[in-house]
């Protein structure tokens, strides 16, 4: 079952929430989302899926429909983060503002506050005493926990999956909108139904979270595409960029994007990034691969590696809290399933940057919006323990450290 650590919130919450954001920074972030998923219909989504807390919020303080489950929690940690504003002191409700500024700047979103609010309400429902040590203290860690009189620090940090890819969701998304036109036109001359392969050995990167971002790399593949299409060169080919045209010859396969999808899904595996573009009875279907295999939990390893020593002390028994973010559940799933990251994890704990840590823990959007198993961890977590640390098999400890597996 999912652990539920939101309680209702009403619509005076919400509105208190936007009061402690600032109603005019609030008003304007929102215009800014909206502006920016109009982009193109693939990138835009991403970013409604992206913003999903600060748009959730903003439906919900003009009541319709009732709450899914997902939004309810979502109300429910931004009144939290009220709750918590009330209870700090001066010093730590500006290092609060200040993260909320943060949240609501450039590519930044709710997520990690959200994260680390949680994570507090989750030890609390665990039977410890917790107290925001980065805020109210500006402790390089987040949280103070304390019971049976042992206590323990925690980081909670976010980490984008992007950051194990070779070819970044984000930058996909944004070069099957920008070669949507191009296609269309094309099939208009050219009726049938294609596939275009392309291997990536250089990759595709760019910002997970600006739709307005682009790279030489995207342009110059937009360019490399589009003058293949034109020249009807069947396939080309360098150090950089692999591309071949072929019939679509799917079996079963219908001419819609969503049965297409689950086709083209089993052929080319969960791995490969895929586009469809239709045009009456016509059909073209991109799919690119990186050069090599993501390493989505390896990234989560190189990640805790660096945070671990800069933000805990060492003093006390140390845990990192990490958020998985830019991924899905089928992702999700994945990994936990096929061990990747479990395998990290233990990994991790036996390198000296890991001396401090007795736990680390990892969760992501499916936790955080309370989806049910097997898309979210059985116990709100993937937990795993350091066998190697003095304080793993403390009594007190138990509750946040014992491996959940």
């Amino acid at each position: 079952m999912p652990v539920l650590l939101s309680v209702p919130a009403e619509t005076r919450d919400l509105e208190a929430f936007v009061t402690l954001v600032g109603r005019p920074r609030w008003s304007r972030r929102i215009a800014e989302i909206r502006d920016r998923t109009t982009g193109g219909p693939r990138a835009g989504q991403a970013l409604r899926q992206r913003h999903a807390i600060e748009l959730t919020i903003e439906r919900l303080r003009h009541p319709g429909r009732p709450p899914s489950g997902a939004e309810t929690m979502i109300a429910g940690f931004a009144a939290a983060t009220v709750r918590l504003s009330r209870t700090l002191a001066p010093a730590g409700r500006e290092r609060l503002r200040a993260a909320l500024t943060e949240a609501f700047t450039g590519t930044g979103t709710l997520i990690g506050l959200f994260h680390q609010v949680r994570t507090a309400m989750l030890h609390q429902s665990r039977g410890f005493d917790v107290i925001h040590a980065g805020l109210e203290e500006g402790a390089p860690f987040d949280l103070l926990l304390s019971r049976d009189g042992m206590l323990a620090e925690v980081v909670c940090d976010v980490v984008s999956a992007e950051e194990g890819r070779g070819v970044h969701r984000s930058a996909w998304f944004r070069l099957a909108d920008r070669i949507d036109p191009d296609l269309q036109t094309w099939l208009a001359e050219h009726p049938g139904r294609y596939l275009l392969k392309m291997t990536l050995p250089a990759g595709l990167r760019g910002d997970a979270a600006d739709a307005d971002a682009d790279t030489s790399a995207l342009a110059t593949l937009h360019a490399r595409i589009r003058g293949m299409l034109a020249s009807r060169v069947r396939q080309e080919h360098d150090e950089a960029i692999v591309l071949r045209l072929d019939p679509l010859l799917l079996a079963g396969a219908q001419a819609q994007e969503l049965g297409l999808m689950n086709s083209l899904r089993q052929e080319f595996g969960p791995e490969a990034h895929l586009a469809v573009t239709t045009a009456r009875n016509s059909v073209f279907v991109m799919a690119a691969r990186a050069g090599q295999e993501n390493d989505i939990a390896a990234a989560m390893r190189r990640r805790m590696a660096a945070v671990a020593p800069a933000r805990l002390t060492g003093e006390r028994p140390g845990i990192l809290a990490m958020f998985m973010e830019d991924t899905d559940r089928e992702e999700w799933r994945r990994l936990r399933d096929r061990l990747e990251l479990e395998g990290e994890a233990r990994r991790f704990l036996t390198d000296p940057e890991a001396r401090s840590v007795v736990a680390v823990s990892f969760v992501s959007r499916m936790e955080l919006f309370g989806a049910r198993e097997p898309d979210a961890a059985p116990e709100g977590e993937v937990r795993f323990r350091n066998p190697g640390h003095p304080a793993a098999r403390v009594a007190a400890l138990a509750p946040s450290v014992v491996s959940s597996d």
